[in-house]
C-alpha cells in the first residue's frame, strides 16, 4: 500500500494519483494469474457500486501485472474479527450486522443490476474491506464469473475459491450459480455471528470446519448462545441474534434452490443493523421458514425495489456499453 505520484503502463502513460492506494502485484508465473488480472481489469472497468472497490489504475508490461485499488483505511474484515491483538476492542453487534448488510448489498448488485449477472464466487472475510467507519466495499474479482443469461440455469466452470467457503454442490459438480454466492455469504455470516473462521485447523479435527461444528446448533434454538463470539461477552439482542441465525441458516441450505435470493437477504439483514428496526421486526409473530423464506420482509420495500431494477438495468447496460466500445478503443491504440 503506497501514494505513488503516477503509475506507468507499458504505454508510459502517467496516472496522477491524488490519494492513499492499495497496489496488489500478481504473481508473475503461470497463466491463472495473467488470466485472473485480466477478469479483474475487465469486471472492475464495467461495474462500479459504492460496495465494490474501485480500481484507479493497471500496469501490464513484460510480465509486470499490477493493480492499483482505492485504499481502505480500516484493512479487511479478517482483521477485525480474528485473532485480535491484546487491547483491540472486537466488533460490536450491530456493526457486524452493518457490515454483512453492506456485503449483501455488494452481491446484490453483481446479481441482480449488473447486465449479465456476475457471480462473485470469492467471497470471504479476507476479501471484505472497510473504512474507517466500517462502511464495506468487496474486493479481488479474479475468480468471478458471468453468470447464467436466457434460459440457462448455471454456468459450468472449473471448481475454484476457497475451502470452507464453496457451495457443496459447486464442489460436486462444477455447476456455478448466483446461489454459491449466497452461500458463502452465509459462511461470512455465520463468521460474524461466531468470531470463528470458516475453517480453522488449531482446533481439533471435528471442530475445524465452521459450518459442520455449527450445524447441530442451529437446529436447536435453546443452543443459539453457544454460538456467539465469546468476545461480545453477551452484548447482543438475543431475538436479534435468532433472526440472523434464521438468515444464516437459510443461506447456508444444501439445496439450492430453497436458498434466498440475496435481495431477500439485503432486506433481512436492512432491519438486523439497525436497534430500533431490530425491535420492530424481532416481535413481529411471523418466522421465515423454507417454503416461505423471509416472509417479514417490508413490502413498501420490496415494490420500491423492484420499480427501479428495469430502470438501473437499462442504465447499466447503456453505460457498459459505452466503457466497453471506450475500452476496445484504447486497447487497439
Amino acid at each position: 500500500m503506497c501514494t505513488p505520484q503516477g503509475v506507468k503502463s507499458s504505454s508510459s502513460l502517467c496516472i496522477h494519483i491524488e490519494h492513499d492506494v492499495a497496489v496488489k502485484q500478481l504473481d508473475r508465473n503461470g497463466l491463472q494469474g495473467n488470466r485472473e488480472f485480466l477478469v479483474e481489469v475487465l469486471m472492475l472497468s464495467l461495474l462500479h457500486h459504492p460496495n465494490l472497490v474501485s480500481l484507479v489504475g493497471y500496469c501490464a508490461d513484460g510480465d509486470q501485472r499490477i493493480l492499483v485499488y482505492e485504499y481502505m483505511s480500516a484493512g479487511s474484515l479478517e482483521d477485525h474479527l480474528f485473532d485480535l491483538p491484546p487491547g483491540k476492542a472486537p466488533l460490536p453487534w450491530f456493526t457486524r450486522m452493518k457490515i454483512a448488510l453492506d456485503a449483501a448489498k455488494g452481491l446484490e448488485y453483481l446479481h441482480d443490476k449488473a447486465n449479465p449477472p456476475v457471480i462473485y464466487r470469492d467471497l470471504k472475510s479476507s476479501n471484505i474491506l472497510l473504512d474507517q467507519d466500517y462502511n464495506v466495499k468487496l474486493s479481488d474479482f479474479g475468480l468471478a464469473k458471468l453468470g447464467p443469461v436466457g434460459d440457462k440455469s448455471h454456468v459450468s466452470t472449473r471448481v475454484m475459491g476457497t475451502y470452507g467457503y464453496c457451495a457443496p454442490e459447486y464442489q460436486r459438480t462444477g455447476q456455478l450459480t448466483v446461489k454459491s454466492d449466497v452461500y458463502s455469504f452465509g459462511v461470512v455470516l455465520l463468521e460474524l455471528i461466531t468470531g470463528r473462521r470458516a475453517v480453522d485447523t488449531t482446533r481439533r479435527n471435528k471442530d475445524q470446519n465452521l459450518v459442520t461444528w455449527a450445524d447441530p446448533i442451529l437446529k436447536d434454538p435453546q443452543r443459539f448462545g453457544e454460538l456467539v463470539d465469546p468476545l461480545l461477552k453477551g452484548d447482543y439482542p438475543e431475538k436479534g441474534l435468532s433472526q440472523a441465525i434464521a438468515v444464516a441458516t437459510m443461506c447456508l441450505n444444501e439445496d439450492a434452490s430453497v436458498r434466498p435470493l440475496i435481495s431477500d437477504v439485503v432486506t433481512a439483514l436492512t432491519f438486523l443493523g439497525d436497534k430500533t428496526d431490530t425491535i420492530e421486526l424481532i416481535d413481529s409473530p411471523i418466522e421465515p421458514s423454507p417454503s416461505r423464506p423471509f416472509s417479514y420482509m417490508n413490502e413498501q420495500h420490496k415494490a420500491c425495489v423492484s420499480d427501479h431494477r428495469e430502470q438501473e438495468v437499462a442504465e447499466a447496460k447503456e453505460w457498459g456499453m459505452t466503457v466497453r466500445t471506450g475500452a476496445m478503443s484504447n486497447s487497439t491504440r
